[in-house]
């Protein structure tokens, strides 16, 4: 029999963290931070907030909805202009798009914030007194992307020699090693292999049919019946 602790009479006990669904957990980050839109797409909340209002977006975000998991920050390079591959099929807007992915840590609740901010002026203020993990993270995106983090303490490179000029991950940049070998790009997509004993079939298809017949037979067997139809004759 189980019982209730003595501090517990009701019996509940201590209530499992709920988790909310993406599209009210969007609508909810989007109301606590100020943000411009939110999307639930794919079964990920995302909201997009201004450059300005970047540092309490995401302290807000942590705060009051309880995501306080730094996840990661990166961005993406929304380029018309691209150093090797195809062109893109449809154009769009300038800019690069940083975003930062909140957790619970109780529950599966997430959040992606992210921001847009001109090519000419790709600037942001720093997380670092928000989350101290950014730290690495915005090195990171300043080195492959060029994006200063006003504030940061340490902006300095993490892969790359001091010597070495451009940013890797914009879409302008030309990587050596997809002009050797480009992008697939835009491809016919074959069918998938079968699954059945292809080698069997083509032995099937060439062989004539009492070769196959007699491979599957089961050889012993073949001999005894032999043997004893000729014992049976003898006697």
């Amino acid at each position: 029999m189980t019982t209730s602790p003595p501090d517990d009479p009701a019996g509940v006990g201590e209530q499992e963290p709920t988790t909310d669904t993406t599209a009210e957990l969007a609508a909810r980050a989007a109301e606590s931070a100020g943000a411009e839109s939110w999307s639930a797409d794919f079964g990920s909340a995302k909201i997009k907030v201004s450059p300005s209002s970047w540092v309490e977006a995401v302290r807000s975000v942590r705060d009051e909805l309880g995501l306080p998991f730094f996840s990661f920050l990166s961005a993406i390079d929304w380029s018309n202009e691209v150093a090797v591959g195809e062109p893109l099929e449809e154009t769009v807007e300038e800019r690069y798009e940083v975003l930062v992915r909140l957790s619970s840590d109780r529950t599966s609740d997430g959040v992606t914030v992210s921001t847009n901010i001109p090519k000419d002026d790709a600037r942001l203020p720093t997380l670092v007194d928000v989350f101290g993990g950014a730290n690495w993270h915005e090195r990171e995106a300043a080195e492959m992307f060029g994006i200063e983090f006003v504030g940061h303490p340490n902006l300095t490179k993490l892969y790359l020699t001091d010597e070495f000029e451009g940013y890797p991950l914009r879409k302008t940049f030309p990587l050596l090693s997809r002009e050797i070998k480009p992008w697939p790009g835009m491809v016919d997509v074959e069918d998938m292999p079968s699954t059945e004993n292809a080698e069997g079939a083509a032995a099937a298809s060439v062989a004539p049919p009492g070769d196959v017949q007699e491979q599957a037979m089961p050889q012993g067997d073949t001999t005894k019946g032999d043997e004893d139809g000729v014992e049976g004759a003898d006697a």
